[in-house]
């Protein structure tokens, strides 16, 4: 990896570098498994990495790796950045194909990733994902939204005001048939009293449209959880499924 220094993350050696300007990290398996498949947290890689599966599945041999590209909500230009690490990856030998994990607005960066890179997924899970940005940070739904981060977005996406970015059509929600094509299946953990990322606005949403597209889609749903903590008290049955992808079984919608 070329690190520029190396530290212990949950008992596993991480390695850090730099890609395309921004600050990488891979933790490394104590024994990779065969063609080395690797899960990336798009944001906030270690705030719920005891209930997300994480840290099971690189003990079986997953590698777990994380760029930094600031919040700004998978925009087109960190996907520019996003797409220069995907490369220097899998040149160190990484598999061809990845699980992305879209926590809460890492979903923006999953799946806008996913839907120009269909063959580079496995499967994506998303939890408490944000698959409108109408819905968060735009709180034009039920959500309570962010005035400061509905701004930044616009800005960032290069949009002219609000009424551009309402009328945008590559939101999560509108990207699943480029998904559907390419089979890849979808893992979504979801608290059913979310009022930051409501589940209709944005779970339910992609769980209508991808059936409708034939596609493979898993919801876990918490009753009476809000927008944290994220994952599950024992994320056991999402471990499962992302190996179960990975060998290639994917299950029948």
């Amino acid at each position: 990896w070329q690190p520029t220094r190396t530290d212990t993350w949950k008992k596993f050696t991480r390695y850090h570098f730099t890609v395309d300007g921004c600050a990488c990290w891979v933790a490394a398996p104590p024994k990779p498994r065969e063609g080395n498949p690797w899960v990336w947290c798009m944001e906030f890689p270690t705030a719920f990495d005891n209930r997300t599966g994480v840290v099971p599945l690189v003990e079986d041999g997953f590698h777990y790796v994380y760029m930094s590209v600031g919040n700004t909500f998978g925009c087109p230009s960190a996907q520019v950045h996003l797409d220069a690490f995907y490369r220097h990856l899998v040149e160190k030998g990484l598999s061809e194909k990845a699980t992305l994990i879209g926590v809460s607005r890492g979903g923006l960066y999953a799946y806008r990733f996913a839907a120009a890179h269909p063959e580079r997924v496995t499967c994506i899970y998303g939890d408490a994902p944000v698959c409108d940005f109408k819905s968060w940070p735009g709180g034009k739904g039920k959500g309570r939204g962010s005035a400061g981060d509905w701004a930044s977005l616009i800005k960032l996406y290069g949009l002219n005001d609000e009424a551009e970015a309402m009328a945008y059509k590559e939101n999560p929600v509108d990207l699943l048939a480029p998904l559907a094509k390419a089979n890849i299946p979808l893992i979504h953990v979801v608290g059913d009293a979310d009022d930051v990322v409501p589940v209709e606005e944005n779970t339910a949403v992609i769980q209508q449209r991808y059936k409708a597209l034939g596609g493979a889609m898993t919801v876990f749903h918490k009753p009476g959880c809000g927008h944290h903590p994220h994952g599950l008290d024992d994320p056991t049955p999402v471990v499962k499924l992302i190996q179960a992808y990975t060998a290639g079984n994917v299950a029948k919608p």
